[in-house]
């Protein structure tokens, strides 16, 4: 009787399933939501592989695989059962995300259409061989946009931005975004602040439409437009603008929050306190480039990449003085957050020193170094990427970052952040006048 009732178990050319597969609370969420993933209607202590798999905007497919036994009524919850091989091992309840990875090496998961969501189909295979017998499945849906933010293009005066808009009248904290060297108008960590209460400008400052792919200068009023239209608009709060900003974009995020007054609170992620590659421009002076030597960088003879770690010049040399961003002269309060494994360039080191400045002058700064965490600190559950094509460049360089610890830095940052610009842009709060 038991073979019996085994075999109507499984499935029969794939219809009535009898294995529940289960995304809790809600099949559908935001992609920065954990989630409970459940299995149910197994047999006690069954061996069976999970499989996770989301294929991109481009049509490239991300997979990551575990094995785990069941327990002895037949459940199995990835929050507490432990992953007994695969794609990694132990208790890891959303590892079927953060490990997954794509076929072809040296490719990064980005959201390219915030108005899409990312959808990831969850599989239950029999046993831990070779994944020929499904026996339940489901479907997690996972948004970039929460119900009722409003996306809205900006190309106003020289401005190249997207604008996220929470629901509500607010009045909301308001954000500006900044990515990296590789360009582009980069809006999947814009939409998700907006999601979490945020008005946030998402700015493209390099390699978009007509701004060229390596400026030879960057012009700080560009950023003060960004600054000025944000404050425009009455939904947000006039308790001052935050800036966030990843690599380069890191960089400019300070020097906002150094020389335009309208800043009150910076976070630099795997940044820097000089002035990297590009020189900036502001009201009568010029802050310099760093310098660097692109004939320090090394290749990869075994894999081809790049690292980038070693082309700039010591920020303790004090030839390089002229080209740091005085961030002890700034009134704002900062956040930096760094990995100890980013191959990229040496940002805890980086940071350490703006920090050690700031502390020299008694400024309010907060610091957090991940170890294992690489360069691309992204919002969570995007899987790591350790190397990938840089898109100013046209070469594959190397970012660091080990997949566990990497994963558990992007939660922990996550939080970080958003509670670092909700205590510094919202505790002062002086409501907006209506008329």
């Amino acid at each position: 009787a038991r073979n019996k009732w085994q075999a109507a178990r499984l499935p029969a050319g794939g219809a009535g399933m009898a294995v529940q597969v289960a995304v809790l609370p809600s099949p559908r969420c935001l992609f920065d939501d954990p989630v409970q993933i459940r299995v149910a209607g197994l047999l006690p202590r069954q061996a069976v592989t999970l499989r996770a798999s989301l294929l991109d905007e481009s049509g490239e497919l991300f997979q990551a695989h575990a094995r785990y036994r069941a327990g002895s009524s037949g459940e199995l919850d990835l929050s507490r059962s432990p992953a007994l091989g695969g794609s990694y091992s132990g208790v890891e309840p959303m590892g079927l995300l953060w490990s997954l990875q794509s076929n072809t090496p040296y490719k990064r998961l980005a959201k390219r259409n915030v108005l899409t969501p990312f959808s990831v189909d969850f599989e239950v295979y029999e046993g831990h061989g070779d994944m020929s017998c499904l026996l339940g499945k489901c479907t997690n849906e996972r948004w970039f946009l929460g119900e009722g933010v409003k996306r809205i293009s900006v190309r106003e005066g020289r401005l190249k931005a997207t604008l996220f808009l929470p629901p509500g009248p607010g009045p909301f904290p308001g954000l500006i975004d900044l990515y990296g060297s590789g360009g582009g108008l980069v809006e999947y960590r814009a939409s998700l602040l907006a999601s979490r209460g945020f008005v946030t400008l998402a700015l493209a400052y390099m390699a978009f439409e007509d701004l060229p792919t390596m400026p030879e200068i960057l012009e700080l009023g560009y950023f003060e437009e960004a600054v000025n239209f944000l404050q425009k608009q009455q939904q947000v709060k006039d308790t001052g603008i935050g800036v966030l900003g990843l690599s380069k974009g890191a960089d400019l995020a300070l020097s906002m929050a150094t020389f335009l007054p309208g800043i009150k609170a910076a976070v630099s992620i795997s940044g820097s306190s000089f002035n990297s590659f590009i020189p900036l421009q502001g009201d009568g002076f010029t802050v310099p480039a760093h310098p660097y030597d692109l004939g320090r960088m090394k290749t990869s003879e075994e894999s081809g990449l790049i690292d980038f770690s070693d082309v700039l010049d010591d920020h303790r040399d004090p030839a390089t003085w002229g080209c740091r961003i005085p961030v002890e002269r700034s009134l704002a309060k900062f956040l930096f957050l760094s990995g100890l494994d980013d191959r990229n360039w040496k940002s805890n080191l980086y940071c350490q020193d703006a920090v050690q400045r700031l502390q020299q002058y008694g400024q309010e700064v907060e610091f957090c170094s991940y170890s294992g965490a690489g360069h691309l600190l992204e919002p969570p559950y995007l899987p790591l990427c350790q190397a990938s094509i840089h898109r100013a460049l046209g070469v594959f360089v190397l970012w660091g970052g080990q997949w566990r610890e990497h994963a558990k830095a992007q939660e922990d940052a996550w939080h970080r952040i958003q509670a670092f610009f909700w205590q510094h842009l919202v505790d002062s709060d002086i409501p907006k006048s209506k008329l």
